[in-house]
């Protein structure tokens, strides 16, 4: 594992606010866990048929598209509303949803430039029956083919943008990119955190993937931050704590780097996860991530509240 906690280094206890710190997933920096990523890796890449999924997601020909000479003027609703077309149908990779944000300092990971201002983050779900026979190889297998599927959608995407003008940079996983993706897809009304650490997405729930396009683009807030019962339906329910053979989800609330969150005991994961082909079993068992019943179950978290906050009959 590393002489180095990965709490510690995820800022586990910490109140102070600070930039995030590698832990796993680069292939550029130097950092404490890289022995264990290696051998994850290549645990993987032997693997007959996880392999050949991660050669076509290793196997980097991409060139970014040419920056035109002139940028086309939109506002930022035209932008917006353009760049969620191109997302949702447009585009040669569709994802199912997409989202804008303003990038903070607090998400930019230590040792990276972002000069700029905004965040595109792209959600590109998941087969859950492949998902559900987590921590078997069909589960890390779907999870490369939708990392693959967002780092394509999000350089069609960064292409796009470019042939108009404005600089963009695409990425997706599960290499670590430039910032954080789940607190910046939160921030961008696209799901709420949960018990498992992951986003819970109110159509989709966990069994999805994220991927990300930071833009120089003049855009404007155009989403916040939803809530639809997800972060309350965690606070009682246990599934994912319950099923998680290694014991690493919390049932409380942490704090860490300054903020009260959600959190998953990255030394207890992380040995398990290599054991096996990424796990996923805590994403699989969420009751929010069966098809189908996420909108249900935020249909009755609106009923519930409704119940609670309408004022007694004389």
């Amino acid at each position: 594992m590393g002489k180095v906690s990965g709490n510690e280094i995820n800022g586990l206890g910490e109140d102070e606010v600070r930039s995030p710190r590698i832990v796993m997933w680069s292939w550029t920096q130097p950092f404490t866990h890289r022995p264990m990523q290696d051998l994850i890796a290549r645990r993987h890449m032997e693997h007959p048929d996880i392999g050949p999924i991660l050669r076509i997601g290793n196997a980097d020909t991409y060139r970014p598209a040419p920056l035109a000479d002139e940028a086309v003027d939109r506002t930022p609703d035209e932008w917006a509303e353009r760049i969620r077309a191109h997302a949702l149908e447009g585009s040669a990779v569709p994802v199912e949803d997409v989202g804008i944000t303003r990038i903070r300092p607090e998400w930019v990971f230590e040792g990276q430039e972002v000069t700029e201002r905004w965040a595109i983050l792209l959600v590109v779900a998941m087969d859950h029956g492949e998902l559900a026979q987590a921590p078997e190889w069909p589960a890390g297998a779907e999870v490369q083919r939708q990392y693959n599927r967002g780092t394509a959608a999000a350089r069609a995407m960064a292409d796009w943008i470019r042939q108009q003008g404005h600089e963009a940079r695409g990425h997706g996983g599960p290499s670590a990119g430039p910032l954080l993706m789940i607190p910046a897809a939160v921030s961008a009304g696209l799901g709420e955190l949960g018990k498992h650490g992951s986003m819970i997405h109110p159509r989709l729930g966990s069994s999805f993937r994220l991927a990300c396009v930071i833009t120089d683009l003049p855009l404007e807030e155009a989403e916040a931050p939803i809530d639809f019962g997800a972060d309350e339906f965690c606070g009682s329910c246990r599934i994912c704590l319950d099923a998680c053979p290694p014991g690493a989800i919390f049932s409380q609330k942490q704090t860490v780097r300054g903020e009260e969150k959600w959190y998953v005991d990255f030394d207890r994961c992380l040995p398990y996860f290599a054991e096996t082909y990424a796990c996923g079993v805590c994403i699989a068992v969420c009751p929010w991530s069966k098809p189908g019943q996420a909108p249900r179950l935020a249909e009755g978290m609106a009923q519930k509240r409704s119940r609670t906050q309408r004022p007694a009959e004389d």
